[in-house]
């Protein structure tokens, strides 16, 4: 299902170099535009060789273009699934196995997915620098201002949530609302932005290095806790929760979407940062190998990282049920006035069945809780409210509770920070290769200002009113343009560019032509699947309004999470999110379209060797058949 979604890159015919994390399957096969190190859309060429180049070219040398390269084949992997293995394997797969059983384009989705992804890692660096505290900070709620007892909001709901969504967040009740900065997460975004620049400060001469420890580190950590986590009480229940499947919730549509957008949530489909890293590969390169490879270890990492993820799910659901019965217990022994420990979680049920039919009276004045662990497992939450309240809310239960906490956000941390790195490159790299900003330009400097406007403009985001908008971005501007942009490239590879063409480019790379599987994929089955999600996406948008959940301590259902509808002003910014990076496909073609027809009426429009065939033969080479 992953190299289904996997087109190869294509933005570039419409806008240019795509960016981002986690982008096409095929990391290795958008290398395949990338020849001599240097992408052919930064050339602008796409739709001129389509029908200028010939096919049946001598190869030449590549020729040394400047540009830096890649220390090695495993640094370049590495960099490829740190990208793509990022926060989303970890919460929100998880997630949804507990609930379900072009060119411009992809710059502005880059580039407005950075503003707040970044935002994400400065929340996980401040609750990891509280992790140090002791007890931690999440687990006790303080007392009121009179310290006459204990904080209402904090009592009402819990220590967790309180700490979340008052001590970090600091939320307004309406996103109409938009609060002040809160200082703490400003300087953790500084922080953060800072921790970004240092390691993209030369491109991947620097973030090459990084990603040494950036994406080697979450899978030690991901397997200290797996090895804890089988040892917790309720582990099993947990992993049999993930892997029971529920055969009916496989007939409602939403699973399947649910399942479409993961493979682009996961993967980064259409953001064009494996492009990016690709094209400092050296132009002979195995790219099929290298997308394979990169698909295949972001889906075990996703299902690996699920393993640990509801080990301790289970453990906290299997706590939660505890707590439940033993509250009941209590309430029955004092109401019946019965020995201690007469009754125990293992008879329980005896006990109930047996009371309900002698003091029916009696046991329905108790009000007794329904303690049901089905229902506990079936608490699911994603995102920031995993990683923040439910994980949070176990790691507390657990011996040693500090040092899991320090683990847990370290390893986010990383996680965050290796896909940072690929949303950079995929802002920084278009710039250079499309000579919008002169080369003379030291990269120290660029990548600063990069940093610096980033976190200048994700200040929105430590607002109070921050996490509705991250909602917002995560929702409509990482979600609907990838799928428009990944139809325009499969769309553009396959009958712009010519699958005959690119399958050339890909034999004359690897030693080997494409197979059947990617030739069907690409020509039918990907461009047929984009349809049927985006229409699935938009009718499922169109039939129910989109609407937000918010922390509302006055809401009469307090501590449920009161449902608003979006103002009209953000239902217009959410539609704006979402066509912005997708206009772009269109109007860079129709200049294009434009610039070319001026072109064939005046080659004096442009110097000789922007569109000589054999400056463009010079940098992309086929091989004598």
């Amino acid at each position: 299902m992953a190299r289904s979604f996997a087109p190869p890159p294509f933005p570039e015919s419409f806008g240019h170099p795509p960016i981002k994390p986690a982008g096409e399957t095929p990391a290795g096969v958008e290398a395949s535009f990338h020849v001599q190190g240097k992408g052919l859309e930064s050339q602008g060429y796409f739709t001129q060789m389509s029908k200028d180049l010939p096919v049946d070219v001598p190869p030449e040398a590549p020729k040394e273009d400047g540009r830096p390269k890649w220390d090695n084949k495993f640094q370049y992997i590495l960099s490829c699934i740190g990208f793509a293995v990022g926060l989303g394997n970890v919460w929100r797969f998880p997630y949804l196995c507990q609930i379900h059983g072009g060119g411009v384009g992809s710059w502005m989705v880059s580039v407005l997915v950075s503003l707040y992804y970044n935002t994400v890692l400065t929340w996980v660096m401040w609750y990891f620098v509280n992790s140090f505290q002791d007890p931690l900070p999440w687990s006790v709620c303080p007392l009121n201002e009179n310290r006459t007892g204990l904080n209402e909001e904090c009592y009402e709901s819990t220590a967790v949530n309180y700490f979340w969504y008052r001590k970090t967040l600091n939320i307004t009740p309406d996103i109409a609302e938009s609060g002040t900065l809160q200082w703490w997460l400003v300087l953790c975004l500084a922080a953060c932005w800072a921790i970004v620049y240092l390691c993209t400060i030369r491109g991947i001469e620097t973030t090459g290095k990084a990603i040494y420890v950036t994406a080697i580190f979450p899978y030690l950590v991901l397997t200290i806790f797996l090895i804890h986590g089988l040892t917790l009480p309720g582990a099993t229940e947990g992993l049999a929760y993930l892997f029971t499947p529920d055969l009916n919730v496989l007939k409602n549509p939403r699973v399947w979407l649910d399942a479409a957008t993961q493979i682009f949530f996961s993967l980064s489909l259409a953001f064009g940062g494996l492009i990016a890293f690709s094209s400092y590969n050296p132009p002979k390169n195995d790219c099929e190998k290298d997308a394979v490879t990169v698909a295949i270890v972001n889906s075990l990492t996703s299902l690996y990282a699920s393993i640990p993820v509801f080990s301790v799910l289970g453990f906290k659901a299997t706590t939660g049920y505890w707590d439940c019965l033993d509250r009941n217990i209590i309430s029955i022994i004092n109401e019946f006035d019965l020995p201690e420990q007469s009754i125990m979680r293992q008879n329980y049920t005896d006990w109930i069945t047996f009371l309900n039919s002698s003091y029916p009276e009696k046991i329905a004045g108790l009000k007794l809780k329904s303690c049901d662990l089905q229902e506990f497992l079936d608490q699911s939450v994603s995102g920031s409210g995993l990683a923040f309240i439910v994980f949070t809310q176990a790691i507390i239960l657990m011996p040693g509770s500090q040092a899991w906490a320090i683990l847990f956000f370290i390893m986010l941390f990383s996680l965050g920070l290796s896909s940072m790195f690929g949303n950079i490159e995929g802002v920084f790299t278009p710039l250079l290769e499309l000579q919008i900003i002169s080369k003379s330009i030291p990269k120290e400097l660029l990548s600063g200002i990069i940093c610096l406007v980033s976190f200048l403009i994700a200040l929105c985001f430590t607002l109070s009113s921050g996490s509705y908008w991250i909602d917002i971005f995560d929702r409509y501007a990482g979600s609907l343009p990838l799928l428009v942009i990944a139809f325009f490239e499969v769309i553009g590879v396959v009958y712009v560019y010519k699958i005959k063409r690119f399958s050339e480019d890909v034999k004359w790379m690897t030693g080997r032509k494409l197979n059947l599987y990617w030739q069907i994929t690409w020509r039918f089955i990907s461009p047929l699947l984009l349809v049927i999600v985006f229409v699935a996406f938009v009718t499922l948008q169109i039939q129910k309004p989109p609407t937000y959940t918010a922390w509302n301590p006055k809401h009469e259902d307090f501590p449920v999470k009161e449902e608003k509808a979006y103002p009209p002003w953000v239902q217009a910014i959410c539609v704006l999110l979402a066509v912005l990076p997708c206009i772009f496909v269109p109007l860079v073609a129709l200049f294009q379209l434009i610039k070319r027809t001026w072109r064939s009426k005046d080659p004096s429009f442009l110097p000789p060797e922007v569109f000589s065939c054999q400056e463009v033969n010079r940098n992309f080479s086929h091989p004598k058949k």
